[in-house]
Parts: structure tokens; C-alpha cells; sequence
């Protein structure tokens, strides 16, 4: 049984006062697009938030494990952002940009500063796909040339155009898309055909062994093999880009091994090519030790893409290039209605007011790091968790029928584990090709009692599935 209480909380959410749930199932069925499925066996109806908790219809509280995707960045409904969106609300929303506000100027001055140079220049966008989209558009009209390469496993978003780098089965529709756009082998440490127990970036390492001497990474010169071979076989002698996340997402927060990406940029730019850096999960601190996912890699990309955190909610994206790169998209015109709009921007400066004020890098590196050491006790005693990976708050734990075969531990049973900790009161994404990981990637805000609960509910939940497992 549960051991751990959940962590207390002052905020009292308003009494929910819409229609009953059955009632919204039925007009969710009869007037939504199927092609938005829901969470859950039940789905949850959430009508309020606050920082880190969520509240549903019936008042319940619940610990936010996912931030609506890795989006809440700095806590749902943050005071300070909220402020100032109210502000901004009753003087100015909308002007397009054929005119100027105060807003996108101070904004984009801010939102630079945190980059290093030369990315100082900033294209506003209202999401992730839009950005990706964007950022591949501009790689080919600067280059010239129109061959991208992305990784298997990636996820740039779901428009026509960002579905050719988006490399997992399920998110392919049977029409013609990706045209020009190579994939290569995804250099995974855990599932992939080599990595061993020094290749990670993180405080967690792979259950496999490996007989590298110091500053030697095998796995890393193989995947790099596996990268030339790409360019050598699957594309022209020059090409336009490469998209890469620098932990990857949507498939269970996956980790290259360390170097990896400096020696395939280098690649990349030999042949012409700009180096796009999605940081749309790993931007703005979560990964703790630094602002940006390339900054881990020592890495400066040529366009940065980012959103959802960005936000924390709010519908926007950025591209992020160099004055010479963003200057070949102005020989035509290229226009966004909603991309920058005053209160896009004002709520994006708050925001990075809020990761700054409250520590919230520092915080995920601490509260990420002391969780993933925690989830990594549990991968000791369970069989079935045959991985525990991330940095800072991008954590992932990948569910195995056991560790010898690291074969995924079937749906049915996964989701039973996943359907316990909800009730149990915590949210957890999935991800991965298979569904088979549990993708922790909570608000910023979150703290060490917060994850001591989780760990708990996850470790109760896990204890439930073998005696299930026993009674069978």
C-alpha cells in the first residue's frame, strides 16, 4: 500500500460549474476530432491548476508529472505571469506586424540574451511545428540546397513539412511527405547496437558494461560511422541541414552518447549544411546544468527552434538564427498574422522573469538529479525497469519484460501501472516507439517532497504489477 502522503498544498481551486462529464464525453465524441485521443481508460476532465498541481472536475488534486507535454515550464497558472498577461490583455493584443509594440522589441532583446552569439535574431511563431517548419524552410532558401537529415525516433511536429523529419511510425500518414528529408541511425546508448556504462550525459548510466579507456567512447565513433555512411550513401555532396533534439522527446527521452553531436555538426558543415538545434523540450533550464539542450553537447547550432516551454501554455515558438541566415528569408516576403503578438510576447518575458527569479534551472538540476538517482534505486530492485535516464527535469524510465532481452514490457501491462500512479494522484507522460517509456518532465517548480511522493506512488504502483505478475 501507499506509504507516502501528498505533499500539502493552500491553494483551494474554484468549485467546477460546466457541464457533467458525461455530458462532455458525449459532445467530445459527437463535435472534437477523433484524431485527438485522450489519456486514460477514463479520461481526466482538469479544470484548474496551480505551480505544480492540477485539480479536475470533482476537486481532486493531482501531482504534474508531464506539464501538458513538457510545456508548463514555470508552474500552471504562475502569479507573475499571470499579471502581466492580465495587463497586457486590457491595453493591446493584437496589431500584426505591419506596425510596431513595445512588447516584440523587449522581448526579442531578452529572449537573445540568453544566446550566444551569433544568434541574435528572432522570427516569432505560434508553435513548435510552425517553428521546426520555419527552421527547415530557411536552411534551404540560405544553403540553396535541400537535403535534411534527422534522426530516427525524432519528433519535429506534425505539419506536412515537419513530418519528413519526424521519425516515428505511428505519427506517418499514407500520403507523400519528407521529400528530401534522410534519416539516420538514432545513436541510443541503451536500445541501439552499442553504448555501454560511460556514454550519458547524465547521473544515471546504462545497465551495460563497457571497456573503454578514459576519454575513449566507442559507442560514440561507431554511431559516427553510422552518420558518414548517411551522407556518404542517402544524400548529394552538399545539403542543407540537420535536425536534431538534443535529448530527444516524444521517444522516451533519448540521450546520444557524449560528443556525438560536435563531431556530426562538423559533418554537417563540411557539406554545407546548418545545424538546427529543437529545443522545444529541452529549452529554458529544464536540463539544469544549462539554459539550452545544445549547450550540453558544447555546441552552437545555426537555428535554434523552440516552444511550448517558452510559454508555459501559452501558444508561441521562436526561431532563433544569425543575422546572415535570417536576412535570405527577406528577399521575399514570408508573413506570420499571429507570430509576436503583444501578448505573446509579454507573457514570454515573464516567463523568463519567472525562470530567473525563482531559481528554476537550479532547481531542475537539483530536484532532477536527486530524482533520477531515486528512480535509479528502483531500476535496481525491479526487473521490468530496464532503464532510468535524463537530465535535470527530462527524465525517462523504460518498462522491459526483463533486462536480459530489454524487450518492451507489453502495453497492456505498462498502461496498468500508469492508470495506478494517476489514481494514486501523479500524471505521467508515455513515449517511445512502443509506448513503453514513462516520460517525467514536470512544471520547473517542483520539489524534493514532491518527488519523494512520486517515487513512492511509482514504487507502490511497481509492487502492484508483481503481485499481479505472481498471481497469474
Amino acid at each position: 500500500s501507499l506509504q507516502a502522503k501528498m505533499p500539502p498544498c493552500d491553494f483551494v481551486p474554484e468549485k467546477y460549474q460546466s457541464y457533467a462529464y458525461d455530458h462532455m464525453l458525449k459532445i467530445r465524441e459527437r463535435n472534437i476530432s477523433p484524431s485527438l485521443v485522450t489519456y486514460y481508460k477514463k479520461p481526466l476532465l482538469l479544470h484548474q491548476g496551480y505551480m505544480q498541481w492540477l485539480f479536475d472536475y470533482e476537486g481532486r488534486r493531482y501531482l504534474d508529472l508531464f506539464a501538458g507535454i513538457v510545456t508548463v515550464s514555470v508552474g500552471h497558472c504562475h502569479p507573475k505571469v499571470t499579471v502581466a498577461t492580465q495587463k497586457q490583455l486590457a491595453r493591446l493584443w493584437h496589431t500584426t506586424n505591419i506596425y510596431m509594440h513595445p512588447s516584440i522589441q523587449e522581448y526579442a532583446e531578452k529572449l537573445t540574451s540568453f544566446l550566444p552569439d551569433p544568434l541574435k535574431v528572432v522570427y516569432l511563431t505560434n508553435s513548435g511545428s510552425e517553428a521546426n517548419d520555419l527552421a527547415m524552410f530557411l536552411a534551404r532558401i540560405y544553403t540553396r540546397n535541400f537535403d535534411i537529415i534527422c534522426f530516427r525516433g525524432g519528433y519535429h511536429g506534425g505539419s506536412p513539412y515537419t513530418l519528413g523529419v519526424t521519425s516515428i511510425g505511428p505519427y506517418k500518414h499514407g500520403i507523400a511527405n519528407g521529400f528530401g528529408c534522410s534519416t539516420t541511425m538514432l545513436p541510443d546508448v541503451f536500445r541501439g547496437p552499442w553504448g555501454g556504462s560511460h556514454c550519458r550525459d547524465s547521473p544515471v548510466q546504462t545497465i551495460r558494461k563497457c571497456s573503454c579507456s578514459e576519454g575513449v567512447c566507442h559507442a560514440k565513433d561507431q554511431y559516427i560511422e553510422q552518420f558518414k555512411d548517411t551522407l556518404n550513401t542517402c544524400v548529394p555532396k552538399t545539403i542543407a541541414g540537420f535536425i536534431a533534439e538534443p535529448i530527444q522527446g516524444v521517444n522516451g527521452t533519448v540521450q546520444y552518447p557524449k560528443g556525438f553531436l560536435k563531431e556530426a555538426y562538423q559533418l554537417v558543415r563540411e557539406r554545407g549544411g546548418l545545424c538546427i538545434s529543437d529545443e522545444v523540450q529541452t529549452g529554458f533550464g529544464r536540463t539544469g546544468s544549462h539554459f539550452w539542450g545544445f549547450q550540453t553537447h558544447d555546441v552552437v547550432p545555426d537555428i535554434v527552434t523552440m516552444a511550448k516551454g517558452i510559454g508555459n501554455g501559452f501558444p508561441m515558438g521562436a526561431v532563433v538564427t544569425t543575422k546572415e541566415i535570417a536576412s535570405s528569408l527577406a528577399q521575399n516576403l514570408h508573413f506570420n498574422t499571429f507570430g509576436g503578438n503583444p501578448v505573446a510576447c509579454v507573457v514570454g518575458a515573464a516567463v523568463l522573469d519567472a525562470i530567473e527569479e525563482d531559481g528554476l534551472q537550479k532547481n531542475s538540476e537539483e530536484v532532477g538529479t536527486y530524482m533520477l538517482l531515486e528512480f535509479a534505486k528502483l531500476r535496481d530492485k525491479f526487473e521490468i525497469v530496464g532503464d532510468v535516464r535524463g537530465k535535470g527535469l527530462m527524465i525517462g524510465i523504460e518498462m522491459v519484460t526483463n533486462k536480459g532481452s530489454c524487450h518492451p514490457l507489453p502495453d497492456e501491462e505498462i498502461s496498468r501501472i500508469w492508470e495506478d500512479c494517476k489514481d494514486m494522484g501523479v500524471l505521467i507522460g508515455r513515449g517511445g516507439l512502443c509506448r513503453q517509456t514513462f516520460r517525467i518532465k514536470p512544471p520547473m517548480c517542483i520539489t524534493k517532497r514532491d518527488a519523494d511522493f512520486a517515487v513512492e506512488v511509482f514504487r507502490t504502483a511497481l509492487e502492484r504489477h508483481m503481485e499481479r505478475a505472481a498471481e497469474k
